[in-house]
Order: structure tokens, then C-alpha cells, then sequence
């Protein structure tokens, strides 16, 4: 009589190198979409794109939606949402640059705009995590209150930058080996969510609460202090960004920040961060910020207006959930 062995179920170890094949597959296509854009740039702008002031100018415009970006790919791996980082941006860009706050120089710039980014970050996690209501009601009701201030602060007025030293950081004499300062700020903040995402505790907790967060509560994870604190990690990105975008503009307007949760979103989706919670990837929504902000700039080069552009992200968008929903059917076969 001949025995026959069961199939021996996949182990934990195996599915997490399948993941991170998986994950290895869309970086590569991501990178592959981007080599042909740059290919496209080169081919109908030659001079203009591939010059290097207009590649600086694609990096700097980049870091200030990327650093959004990574904190919104947080958000979303834990199974949240965050509606409000666009006018979070807009309101700590105009607080950090009234008159009262200039007068404290660089530093009262700075902290004042992270500390607003914070504190509109504490207000959206408590909502979603102690208050019980759904991320996308609080994130919508923080976007029009952020929104509203916004405009309070400014009068409908573009605030003027006066300060040198922030100024400063936008003229070519302060890059750093050709690599504008922004640029900087945008590759420490990606390798600094990168190594909180992959290889801390917390990490490992944020994708736990997204993947389940009731098997998160019973293996001990406070699953709403770790949603609160997520919100906390957004709100701190936004700050940042804010502090960017005053640099990049030289001014503080409360149209600043516009749709920028609509392309947060959309990065973190095309690069592999799951809608539904569960999975992110850092390196795959830098280069979704990458692919989208290429994009823009072509279009712009070749004064194609700003519809088409719109409906060329929104192709990519829906391709992209379409390959999501595939990879994670299969994955349950």
C-alpha cells in the first residue's frame, strides 16, 4: 500500500517572500513606467526635459507631495484614510507665514508648521480612534474646517515670505552636489518611513491592524493608540510638506495643498499599498509620486492641457486597482 503525503500548507516565511517578490515585480514595472516617460520627455522635449535644471525642478516638485505621500501610505496600510493632508498643508503653510510667526525667523517658520500639521494630525486620530467615526467622515470634516481657517488667516491674500534664511533654501547656491535641499529633506523622511514601516514594531503593528485589527486586539496591539498614532505620523508629514512648500513658493496661500489628497492617494495605490489595509510599500509610492509628478511635467513641456493630464492619472489609477484586485485574488487562491 503506498502513503501518500498532504501538501504541506505554505508557512509564514513563504508567503512573506511571495509578498515581497510580488513587491519587488511592481517596483520594477513602476521603474519600468518611468524609464519610458523619461524616454517620452526625451524624445518630444529634448532640450527643455532632459536639462538639468527641469530634472531638479521634477525631484523639488516631488519631495513636497512624496513626503505627503509617505505619511498618507501609513494611513492607508492600517485601513484608513486620510481626506484632510491637502488643506492641512494649506492651513500650516499660511499659519507658519503670518507676520507674528515670521518675526521669529526660521525656526518659528518651522515649528510652527509642523507643530499646526500635529496638531490637526492629534484631532483626526482622535476622532477615527477614540471617537469612534468613520476616517472618511473625520478626514472630510478636517478638510473643510482646515480649509475654512485657511482662508480665515489669509483673507483670501497671498502671505509674502521675508525671511532670507527660509528663501535661502530655494536658490541653486544652497544645493548640496547639484541635489536641491527639498530633495534632501524628501530622501530622509522616505529612508526614515522605510525603516519605521519594514523594520520596527511599529511597523509590523500598522499592517497587523490593517490586515485585521480585531486578531490585532487580541494578540495585544492597542489597536486605537496605534491609530491614533498613525494620524499623529500623517499630520507630522503634512507639517513637513507645508515647511517645503513655503520654501519652493516663497509665500503661504490658502490654495496651497489643492487635490493633494487625491494624489497621495493615488501614488500610494499605483505603487502597491493596499485600499483595503493590510500591505504598504514606501519605495512603491515614492515612485508613484515619481511617475505622477514626470507626468505633469511632460504634459506641461508640451502645452497639453491640464484635462488630458487629468485623464491620463485617472487611466493609470483605475490599471492599477485592476492589477491590485488581481494580485490579491490570486494570492487567496
Amino acid at each position: 500500500m503506498t502513503l501518500t503525503t498532504p501538501a504541506k500548507a505554505p508557512t509564514q516565511e513563504g508567503r512573506w517572500r511571495t509578498l515581497g517578490l510580488r513587491a519587488d515585480v511592481r517596483n520594477l514595472s513602476l521603474l519600468g513606467v518611468l524609464a519610458v516617460l523619461i524616454a517620452v520627455g526625451g524624445l518630444t522635449r529634448p532640450a527643455e526635459f532632459l536639462a538639468t535644471s527641469n530634472l531638479q525642478l521634477v525631484l523639488t516638485q516631488a519631495s513636497v507631495i512624496g513626503v505627503v505621500t509617505v505619511g498618507m501610505t501609513f494611513v492607508i496600510t492600517s485601513g484608513g484614510i486620510d481626506l484632510s493632508v491637502g488643506a492641512i498643508v494649506a492651513l500650516a503653510s499660511v499659519w507658519a507665514t503670518t507676520l507674528a510667526t515670521q518675526e521669529f525667523g526660521f525656526a518659528g517658520i518651522l515649528f510652527t508648521a509642523v507643530a499646526v500639521g500635529l496638531g490637526c494630525g492629534l484631532v483626526n486620530g482622535v476622532l477615527v480612534a477614540y471617537g469612534g467615526m468613520v476616517p472618511f467622515i473625520a478626514t472630510l470634516a478636517m478638510l473643510a474646517s482646515a480649509r475654512g481657517l485657511a482662508l480665515q488667516i489669509t483673507d483670501g491674500k497671498t502671505q509674502i515670505v521675508t525671511v532670507p534664511s527660509v528663501l535661502d533654501l530655494g536658490v541653486p547656491d544652497a544645493y548640496v552636489l547639484g541635489i536641491p535641499p527639498l530633495v534632501l529633506v524628501f530622501a530622509a523622511v522616505t529612508g526614515a518611513g522605510w525603516l519605521l514601516l519594514n523594520r520596527t514594531t511599529f511597523g509590523r503593528r500598522t499592517i497587523a491592524v490593517g490586515g485585521n485589527p480585531e486578531a490585532a486586539r487580541l494578540a495585544g496591539i492597542d489597536v486605537r493608540r496605534q491609530r491614533l498614532f498613525l494620524y499623529l505620523l500623517s499630520g507630522l508629514c503634512c507639517g513637513i510638506a507645508a515647511f517645503l512648500l513655503v520654501v519652493l513658493a516663497g509665500s503661504g496661500q490658502n490654495t496651497n495643498g489643492n487635490l493633494y489628497e487625491l494624489d497621495a492617494i493615488a501614488a500610494a495605490i499605483i505603487g502597491g499599498t493596499l485600499l483595503s489595509g493590510g500591505r504598504g510599500t514606501i519605495v512603491g509610492s515614492v515612485l508613484g509620486v515619481l511617475v505622477f509628478t514626470t507626468i505633469t511635467n511632460i504634459f506641461a513641456l508640451n502645452n497639453l492641457q491640464s484635462d488630458v493630464q487629468q485623464i491620463a492619472k485617472g487611466a493609470i489609477i483605475v490599471a492599477a486597482v485592476l492589477v491590485q484586485r488581481r494580485t490579491v485574488r490570486d494570492g487567496d487562491g
